[in-house]
């Protein structure tokens, strides 16, 4: 299969990892560009060693290299306000993006949920870490029994919290609660991210609790553990913490769950997850990174797998 070539919009941690990754791991995709605004970032710099063609002068300047021709898909690894204007840049030229931000500006994609769904669309949007980690089980769930309310906490190290995460904070828990309800299924989803400063920094830990109708909860446990081999085919590091733990909840039980106060009577499912990053350029507890990175990468093989050009 001939390559296809690809640019990566920010030469930050995530930028830099997901270029690591390009060149190791796919077989599909080939570097075509490093865009940042910093010369002398790290990222540039690794790309220049690399010999991957290098622009500081954002999107405007890699549009301005012949480069830009060739390529067919962009990854935007900066931040949500500015992929809104990068997306209208790059769109005009009819280059597909593929957005980690949590700008949402094209449809949610989890690629072991909903990727076959959105091959066509020219802007795909990752959620957040925390969507990629637990929106799959939610989904998994969901397939068993009708999931009444999905609540998710993502736990990451302080020290992998980057300027771009911690300026979205409130993206985050509102793109991910989104997703949790429009791709897993939920009918009721929250989300809420803990940024730890634990020394040595702790790998990404991920809780869900899901209340779900009656259902066998046999099948609701295969579904989990099939689904997470599922997302180890492009996170290895992707693994349950414990057995998961399926509860009966006494009819009209009252439960106050972070800031919703309801009755239900059911089943009550938790499920405690780990993210180990493959350390390609991150460190290995930085698996809240990783698991963007890699999915990403994971969607646009398929997009550009089946496409082979523009869109």
């Amino acid at each position: 299969m001939t390559r296809r070539k690809v640019a990566i919009i920010g030469s930050g941690n995530i930028g830099t990892d997901l270029m690591i990754k390009v060149k190791r791991l796919s077989e599909v995709l080939e570097m075509g560009a490093m865009v940042g605004i910093d010369p002398a970032s790290d990222g540039l710099a690794r790309a220049r060693r690399l010999g991957v063609p290098v622009s500081d002068g954002g999107v405007e300047g890699f549009l301005a290299m012949p480069e830009a021709d060739e390529v067919v898909l962009a990854f935007d690894a900066t931040s949500a306000g500015a992929h809104r204007h990068h997306d209208a840049l790059l769109g005009a030229r009819g280059i597909r993006r593929v957005d980690l931000t949590p700008a949402a500006i094209g449809p949610f994609v989890v690629p072991s949920v909903n990727i076959e769904d959105h091959l066509e669309a020219p802007n795909v949007n990752m959620v957040t870490c925390g969507g990629q980690a637990t929106i799959p089980i939610v989904a998994a769930i969901s397939r068993v029994a009708p999931v009444r309310y999905a609540e998710i906490v993502a736990a990451i190290a302080s020290r992998s919290a980057g300027p771009g995460t911690r300026a979205n904070i409130d993206e985050f828990t509102e793109t991910t609660s989104r997703a949790i309800e429009k791709i897993g299924g939920a009918d009721h989803g929250k989300a809420i991210i803990v940024l730890n400063p634990a020394e040595p920094p702790l790998t990404m830990r991920d809780t869900m609790l899901c209340l779900c109708e009656d259902a066998d909860p046999a099948a609701i446990r295969a579904a989990v553990r099939a689904m997470v081999e599922e997302v180890r085919r492009y996170v290895p590091g992707y693994r349950l913490k414990h057995e998961v733990q399926v509860e009966r909840v006494p009819a009209n039980a009252p439960l106050i769950l972070a800031d919703h106060d309801m009755r239900f009577s059911g089943l009550k499912v938790s499920v405690f997850l780990e993210v180990e990053g493959a350390a390609h350029y991150l460190p290995s507890y930085a698996g809240n990174l990783d698991i963007m990175t890699s999915a990403a990468l994971r969607t646009a093989e398929r997009l550009v797998g089946l496409s082979g050009g523009r869109g």
